[in-house]
């Protein structure tokens, strides 16, 4: 055997024996609130990323299976070839209307934005300021720039100002911000009227990936710089499809037309990826339309929210607050979080352990997250269960 594989069995079995080896479990279902899976039916779903319940909706099903009929299956094009539909363009403008940009371009997913943007419009003699927290993508994205980078403590806007005070002296010609608006681990909202202002302050533009923001905050459901009121604020939004927005796949970078016209020209992820399917463009502009017109998802997603925050810090547990559905349980125990997801799951609550790398060192969890689809009953059941596994467990 090659040496290489030989280390790649060594390291297989290091995870093993750690005790954190994932294992997918396969779904027999649609999404939704309750599913089932090739071990266990019934299963009350308690980490997916369906906020407003739209992965399994039957109007934007509809949407999808007209658009495959009027529009295609796929391009078999990037594009600026032959990939570009009036569809695509259509969904662009229909998400600068809903997130209040000058222009937004499509991506085949939310990383692939995030991917394309840092080295397009950043150089060496650049600087990118980033959020410690910040999501794997921006990471990753941030790595194929050659810009000098400072990375700041988790919404501490006095270690954001020391970094831009040290890109300013160093003569930094463009100094990017770049944060998530939701945190995805912790649920809690990023400071953007404070980033604002410090880059203000020091000519600095403001890269926020709203992910687990839009189609969730705000009082239009437009994300974090809604919420915090800094919609013409923010340079560079990066959102997905692929979560409150339906729950395909897809994703976006949408802010000041200036930025959008060179990821058009130069942006290695949009330049060299196949366009968007037909399929994902058709229904997006119905969920677009369905959440503009309608504000019943976000109260109840807001109501089961606040109740399910409510009654796990009544029973105890250690949570992060806050007031997003994204909900942690914090463990900081990384078998103790694989633990307590095996007990849930015995108990038919699908939720799962997160530890090192998704998460800090010392900061394990379970994360559930909360949709509009749950019913309180429901609820009420995943509370009751979190209550015994606690006592059976000891936590």
């Amino acid at each position: 055997m090659k040496t290489a594989y030989n280390h790649w069995a060594d390291l297989t079995q290091e995870i093993k024996d750690s005790g954190l080896w994932k294992t997918e479990r396969v779904i027999t279902t649609p999404q939704g609130a309750k599913i089932d899976t090739t071990k266990m039916n019934g299963l009350i779903n308690m980490c997916a990323n369906n906020y407003l319940g739209l992965s399994n909706n039957d109007e934007i099903k509809a949407a999808a299976k007209a658009g495959i009929d009027r529009w295609g299956y796929g391009l078999s094009s990037v594009r600026f070839i032959c990939g570009t539909q009036e569809l695509h363009k259509n969904l662009e403008a229909k998400l600068s209307e809903f997130l209040g940009t000058e222009d937004t371009i499509l991506y085949s997913s939310c990383y692939d934005a995030n991917g394309g943007l840092f080295e397009t419009i950043l150089t060496a003699d650049d600087a990118i300021i980033s959020d410690e927290l910040n999501h794997a993508s921006i990471i990753d994205g941030v790595r194929l720039c050659k810009a000098s980078r400072w990375r700041y403590k988790n919404n501490n806007m006095q270690e954001l100002e020391n970094c831009l005070k040290e890109a300013q002296e160093k003569g930094c010609r463009i100094k990017a911000i770049v944060t998530d608006g939701v945190f995805s681990m912790d649920g809690t909202i990023a400071n953007l009227v404070a980033v604002c202002d410090l880059a203000d302050k020091y000519d600095a533009i403001v890269i926020v990936d709203d992910s687990h923001g839009v189609g969730v905050i705000g009082d239009g459901l437009r994300g974090a710089h809604e919420h915090c009121g800094v919609i013409e604020r923010i340079d560079v939004l990066t959102g997905t499809l692929g979560k409150a927005l339906g729950g395909s796949s897809g994703g976006y970078t949408s802010g000041k037309k200036a930025i959008i016209d060179i990821l058009r020209q130069r942006s290695r992820t949009y330049l060299f990826s196949n366009s968007l399917s037909p399929i994902i463009a058709s229904a997006s502009l119905t969920v677009l339309d369905m959440i503009s017109k309608s504000g019943d998802l976000a109260a109840k997603l807001k109501e089961n929210t606040a109740y399910f925050r409510k009654g796990l810090k009544e029973i105890g547990y250690d949570i992060v607050e806050g007031t997003h559905p994204i909900v942690p349980i914090m463990t900081y125990d990384e078998i103790a979080s694989q633990k307590l997801a095996e007990k849930m799951l015995e108990k038919n609550v699908y939720v799962i352990g997160f530890f090192f790398p998704v998460v800090q060192r010392g900061k394990a969890r379970v994360r559930t997250q909360v949709s509009a689809a749950h019913t309180k009953e429901q609820l009420d059941y995943v509370l009751n269960a979190f209550k015994e596994a606690k006592q059976e467990l000891g936590i």
